[in-house]
């Protein structure tokens, strides 16, 4: 059973799309409600990304993947970044031929092998290659899967969801990495050695592989009712010439999402000097471990927190996407400058990774990462939110989260080579604190044009474009 109702008791807030009517769908009920209830999939979601990426995530924040020598580990990151970066432009068209489940089965497994082929190094310390070549694999499989994610997690919720759904997702996903620093923690706290030992990458594996699993058990997306009654909007499976033609409608249909090319590139640029650089350069295993599940754990409260920000009911959208703007400039400043005073203090040739957990004055050091977790879970719940913002439809924004994996990957790709050739710190950290600051103020002028107050206006603008310039499926 359907019926006919205005767009604005729908979505609930618009003027500008009150005269539009969509249809609305009658919701299953029982157990089979509760499997299609958008909430449920998101959760699934998240679950997926806890066990493959929450692991990798785990791994990585130990700095140098848990070696001694964290060379291997910054050359397996820049291969894994530089076909991430290549692959991510075309997946939002793989996602949408071949369906969001597929995509992340293929995209899961390559967590998998990454994670092995450390324990692998670790018993045959030869073996920095097989690493590097698993980086490379994980920057393919990597791409599929976050695609696929962004474009689910963006399609499901209704236009007052979008930053619940977000920081739901996002809790989760980081959940997944607390789990494993706390495995790491756990497993090393009576170890003063430089690395961490096998058990831990074996249960590093094990998790990865049940995460390989969960998507098998996900919902169809084209079976999906959103909580309103609205259905996901249908993917469209034109030919492979039309799919990645799409790259190019998007970015000729709606060009300001150019402007968040350089928020998309710095949001894993950072990650190398707080972890390499600052975590790996200045404590022993244990006390990286802590600092790595306090970070972790802290990016769940600023996913929920920014989150209830960006859907807060008593302000508008605008006044929501230039309120978040404005949080996230204070904490880049706040957070960068308590950073620069320790910076300042040592260099590669001086860093020595002995600090432990017991030292005096190691607490402030410690709250440091912590605020790097928030910053972390809050810009890139924020990127994700503004991508929301400019659209509803599933293909469009399987696009979009290709482009900012791939433009963000491109930034860690380089960062973390220029770790390897061993970068002074102090030009790595320079560079990450003006290029995230840069990042937001050339966002500025997006937000202020393109966000409205709802996006079904946007993608009615975007088929009017798209029929001007003549784009039909091939």
């Amino acid at each position: 059973m359907t019926d006919i109702i205005p767009d604005e008791k729908a979505y609930g807030s618009s003027e500008e799309s009150s005269s539009q009517q969509v249809e609305v769908f009658e919701r299953p009920t029982g157990l089979k409600g509760f499997y299609y209830n958008p909430y449920t999939q998101v959760v699934m979601l998240g679950f997926v990304c806890f066990l493959c990426p929450g692991m990798f995530n785990a791994l990585t924040g130990l700095g140098g993947g848990g070696q001694v020598d964290a060379k291997t580990a910054a050359n397996a990151n820049c291969t894994l970044y530089s076909t991430f970066a290549f692959f991510s432009f075309f997946t939002g068209s793989v996602n949408n031929m071949l369906g969001s489940r597929l995509t992340l089965v293929l995209g899961t497994w390559g967590y998998s092998l990454y994670t092995a082929s450390f324990l692998a190094v670790n018993i045959h310390p030869g073996a920095g290659d097989f690493v590097t070549t698993a980086g490379a694999i994980l920057g393919i499989c990597a791409s599929l899967l976050w695609t696929a994610q962004g474009s689910l997690m963006l399609a499901y919720p209704t236009e007052a969801q979008k930053g619940r759904f977000i920081g739901i997702f996002w809790a989760i996903f980081n959940l997944g990495a607390v789990v494993g620093a706390s495995v790491s923690f756990g497993t090393n706290f009576n170890s003063e050695a430089g690395g961490v030992g096998n058990g831990t990458y074996i249960g590093f594996l094990v998790l990865t592989l049940i995460g390989v699993c969960v998507p098998f058990f996900m919902a169809d997306p084209n079976k999906m009712i959103r909580t309103d009654g609205t259905k996901v909007a249908r993917v469209q499976h034109p030919t492979w010439k039309h799919e990645f033609y799409s790259l190019y409608v998007a970015l000729r249909t709606d060009p300001l999402i150019l402007l968040l090319f350089p928020m998309f590139f710095a949001s894993n640029y950072f990650y190398t000097w707080q972890f390499d650089d600052y975590n790996a350069a200045l404590f022993n295993i244990r006390t990286r471990s802590l600092n790595n599940l306090v970070y972790w754990s802290s990016q769940i409260f600023g996913s929920i927190a920014i989150g209830f920000v960006l859907d807060t009911p008593r302000l508008r959208r605008r006044v929501r996407a230039f309120s978040g703007w404005a949080i996230l400039l204070a904490m880049v400043f706040g957070v960068h400058g308590w950073a620069y005073h320790y910076q300042k203090s040592y260099t590669r040739a001086t860093a020595t990774a002995t600090m432990d957990l017991s030292d005096k004055g190691y607490a402030a050091y410690c709250w440091l990462m912590i605020f790097y977790g928030l910053l972390d879970a809050m810009w890139q719940t924020t990127a994700y939110w503004l991508m929301g913002a400019m659209s509803n439809d599933p293909a469009k924004l399987a696009v979009f989260t290709g482009f900012y994996k791939s433009i963000q990957s491109a930034g860690a790709a380089g960062i973390w080579r220029a770790d390897a050739i061993k970068l002074p710190f102090m030009n790595i950290f320079a560079s990450t604190w003006a290029l995230t600051a840069a990042g937001l103020v050339i966002a500025l002028p997006m937000v202020y044009m393109r966000v409205r107050d709802s996006s079904e206006d946007d993608d009615q603008i975007y088929e009017r474009k798209a029929e001007v310039l003549d784009i039909k499926p091939a």
